[in-house]
């Protein structure tokens, strides 16, 4: 347990450090799927490693040490006390990150859908009278793309016709319920925050794909994520997924080239990284249970 309760951590930083590589070289569908899948699977080690952690606490119970004593056993100290109350602490902090992020993510939700209450429940566009150019698509039951007359107005047909296969296809995958997993999984683990980057980005790559496909042009999907871009200006993220959102300058870069090619073994690769923190995380459960065992029993 000594080695093993740390790894869901020191993979962490792994799965951060290789997620750039999988985002550039791994088709977006399939990188954003298997780099949340890996995020979610070692934040859930991770918290779990903070709980086993806190748990070696149990050996200073006084209950526990008289019983200990009875039975006329040493008791092993798994960790230090103080890594046992700083896990304590760290469970804390995370319980709070994570329903802070919880929070934000349906205070935002439902922000966004109260522009659309006054539009009929079948309507799944919605054009709202601003100066402010902005298309987002807001995941619910039924799915919503909300764009503003400013955006329709700076972009031609065809250019329009890019913008709402793009959000179409945000709400045809889901990609929302993939950047909120992997925003928990951070929260969760802040050293995953860059893999929740990554797959942010994924998914607007993805959208641009699956946009290229329905008007079956990569070009004019590049001229108009471009039109958009400059018309729109910097815009902030939100859990809304917007047209012009996320490193708009390398989406229309990569829609000038090929489109990267589905690399299995690379997805693989990075599922079974997002396997081991479970793995260690299973064997320090194991070594816990059985020093608790050999003292309560």
């Amino acid at each position: 347990m000594r080695v093993d309760v740390y790894t869901p951590l020191l993979l962490s930083l792994l799965l951060t450090a290789i997620s750039p590589v999988v985002a550039r070289r791994v088709a977006p569908a399939l990188a954003a799927r298997v780099l949340t899948a890996a995020a979610v699977v070692t934040a859930t080690a991770t918290v779990w490693s903070l709980v086993l952690l806190a748990v070696t606490l149990l050996d200073d119970a006084p209950p526990v040490v008289a019983k200990a004593r009875q039975n006329g056993l040493r008791l092993a100290e798994p960790v230090p006390e103080t890594v046992g109350v700083v896990a304590c602490l760290a469970l804390a902090v995370v319980a709070h990150r994570v329903g802070r992020a919880v929070r934000a993510e349906y205070a935002t939700r439902r922000a966004l859908r109260r522009l659309c209450d006054e539009h009929p429940g079948d309507t799944e566009l919605v054009v709202a009278a601003s100066p402010v150019p902005r298309a987002f698509a807001i995941p619910g039951t039924p799915g919503r793309i909300l764009v503003t007359s400013a955006m329709l107005g700076a972009l031609g047909p065809v250019e329009r016709r890019v913008l709402l296969a793009h959000e179409r296809a945000h709400l045809a995958y889901r990609h929302a319920a993939l950047v909120t997993a992997a925003t928990l999984a951070v929260a969760a683990n802040p050293l995953l925050g860059p893999v929740r980057t990554q797959v942010a980005f994924l998914v607007e790559r993805w959208a641009d794909e699956r946009a290229a496909d329905a008007v079956g042009d990569r070009t004019t999907t590049a001229h108009a994520l471009a039109r958009a871009a400059l018309t729109a200006g910097r815009v902030q993220p939100s859990c809304g997924l917007s047209f012009t959102d996320r490193a708009v300058t390398r989406r229309i870069a990569a829609l000038q080239s090929a489109p990267p090619p589905h690399l299995w073994s690379v997805a693989a690769a990075v599922l079974a990284l997002g396997a081991l923190p479970v793995l260690g995380a299973a064997d320090a459960t194991g070594d816990l249970l059985s020093l608790l065992t050999r003292v309560l029993l």
